[in-house]
């Protein structure tokens, strides 16, 4: 006689155990879909600066007349032949592959650790605004600094992506002091020193750089207006804001249009006061 076949018993749990299922595994997603904006920065000014040596612009040490060529910032450019682009282009524009890889490594570390915090949208706005602010600053600054030199004004050409960088550190000084971020005190207080900590360093370094080639008449030029200006506004941009985790949506979007809006206003009223610099007629 054949015996029958055993047939599996669903498993009777009783009602009052609370069990649940657990939920089938999550896919880890990569990085770069998780911060999109940090990639997509970074990817446009590697292909700005892969156009640029494609077209003949040396990948080391590219001249002031190549540069311009792209877009690099210049006093005279932006205030007596009007070319206001300049101060958004310059952003995207590097000084050869060492300039560009040193810029990138700040900007993905620093993106990487923001993006989560202001949204893609607000890194985006970010890099932009502050961006400007510096290339703004940087534009009076020479204006000043060159319009009487002798023999006739020889504006230097700005370049690089320093300024939004700068931009983006000042922000997260603010955010990462928030007390709604779901991570350990002792956490944030270390990240968020160890920002401080890249900005105060950078900045002594590069006004330390400028002092040594205004002293022995050689070396590089570090536009440290730029970063002055980008790493101000940064901070400007963040004070209204509240850090995306750890806050409501529609509160975290609307502070983040204040700050927007903010900002913008300043650079635009910043800018009609750079209109009225240069001599009229």
């Amino acid at each position: 006689m054949a015996t029958p076949p055993l047939v599996p018993q669903p498993e009777i749990l009783p009602p009052d155990t609370g069990y649940t299922p657990p939920p089938p595994p999550r896919q880890r997603r990569p990085s770069w879909s998780a911060s999109p904006a940090t990639y997509l920065l970074v990817g446009v000014n590697c292909a700005v600066f892969l156009a640029m040596v494609l077209q003949g612009v040396s990948a080391v040490s590219p001249d002031v007349d190549q540069l311009m060529r792209f877009g690099a910032d210049n006093a005279g450019a932006v205030l007596l032949d009007g070319q206001w682009i300049r101060i958004v282009t310059a952003m995207f524009v590097h000084v050869g592959i060492l300039h560009l890889a040193t810029n990138m490594w700040c900007l993905w570390n620093l993106g990487l650790l923001a993006e989560p915090l202001m949204g893609s949208a607000g890194l985006v706005a970010v890099y932009i605004l502050t961006g400007a602010a510096g290339n703004l600053l940087s534009t009076l600054v020479n204006w000043i600094s060159f319009h009487n030199a002798p023999g006739g004004p020889v504006f230097p050409a700005g370049a690089g992506a320093s300024g939004a960088v700068f931009g983006i550190a000042g922000a997260l000084i603010i955010l990462l002091k928030s007390n709604r971020l779901p991570v350990p005190p002792e956490e944030l207080k270390r990240l968020r020193k160890s920002v401080i900590n890249f900005a105060v360093l950078n900045l002594v370094l590069g006004l330390s750089i400028s002092f040594g080639t205004a002293h022995f008449g050689a070396g590089i030029s570090i536009d440290n207006m730029a970063h002055i200006g980008g790493f101000a506004c940064g901070l400007l941009f963040a004070a209204p804001m509240v850090p995306r985790i750890g806050t409501g949506r529609p509160i975290f979007l609307r502070r983040l249009r204040i700050s927007v809006v903010m900002v913008v206003v300043v650079l635009v009223m910043f800018g009609f006061f750079l209109a009225q610099l240069p001599p009229q007629g």
